[in-house]
């Protein structure tokens, strides 16, 4: 029993720890999660400077962070998000870019040059597609693009059989 008195007597500073840990994990995530932690670990500490034994401690901390998590979070992040900037970046700013058939693509190669004005190694899967061949990118797979034809009058050649 002593030692139980001793572990409430001294919760405070479990309490302090435990907000400080969540404050420099909340700093490397930015994720608002460990800080809703840290504010329901604050009401904890509280409860243990007004003398609550420590189950009530815990349970006040946990539910404070509950309710904070489930009813805070959400409206937080989406007000921190509402700013960004969507325009696609990388590899997804390339998916439905428009470009011309360099050299002869099929299910194997070929080169397409983009509207970007990259020139990447390209496959598709329709059949072949002729050099000046107007072609969409459908993905990039890799470090190649797989395109379709974007006019649908120029039906690509069937490919050939060996």
């Amino acid at each position: 029993m002593e030692l139980i008195q001793t572990i409430e007597q001294w919760a405070w500073i479990g309490w302090l720890v435990l907000i400080l840990a969540f404050l420099v994990i909340e700093m490397l995530t930015l994720d608002f999660t460990f800080l809703m932690l840290s504010i329901g670990g604050l009401a904890g500490l509280g409860s243990s400077i007004l003398g609550a034994p420590l189950w009530l401690q815990v349970i006040i901390a946990g539910v404070v962070a509950a309710v904070l998590v489930l009813l805070l979070r959400p409206p937080l992040l989406r007000r921190l998000r509402r700013g960004e900037d969507t325009t696609p970046s990388n590899v997804e700013a390339l998916i439905a870019i428009n470009g011309r058939v360099v050299s002869t693509v099929d299910a194997h190669g070929g080169q397409v040059k983009l509207a970007n004005g990259d020139t990447w190694t390209a496959r598709t899967d329709v059949g072949v597609l002729q050099p000046g061949t107007l072609v969409n990118v459908s993905r990039i797979d890799g470090a190649t693009a797989v395109v379709r034809p974007t006019d649908p009058t120029t039906a690509p050649t069937e490919e050939p059989r060996p």
